[in-house]
């Protein structure tokens, strides 16, 4: 199976403070967003856009490579 990262969810407008169940939000004042996957040890660290970003979060990666196979994450850094 080729593991493939999601559609980044992005922020979109709404017309009342009160979240959806099972649903979790918080402002993001500034930082990354990133994309992160983990697939038969192997990690993806992306931009939104698709920029690589493994070289700039090595500390990310290092941590990353403890999840479990097939784990997707979209994280603010």
């Amino acid at each position: 199976m080729i593991w493939t990262l999601p559609e980044p969810m992005l922020t979109k407008t709404v017309y009342s403070p009160v979240l959806p169940p099972l649903s979790a939000g918080e402002p993001k004042w500034d930082g990354f967003r990133a994309l992160l996957s983990v697939d038969a040890g192997q990690v993806v660290l992306r931009s939104r856009r698709g920029t690589e970003m493994l070289p700039t979060f090595p500390e990310v990666v290092a941590g990353a490579v403890q999840l479990p196979d097939a784990t997707a994450l979209d994280q603010v850094m």
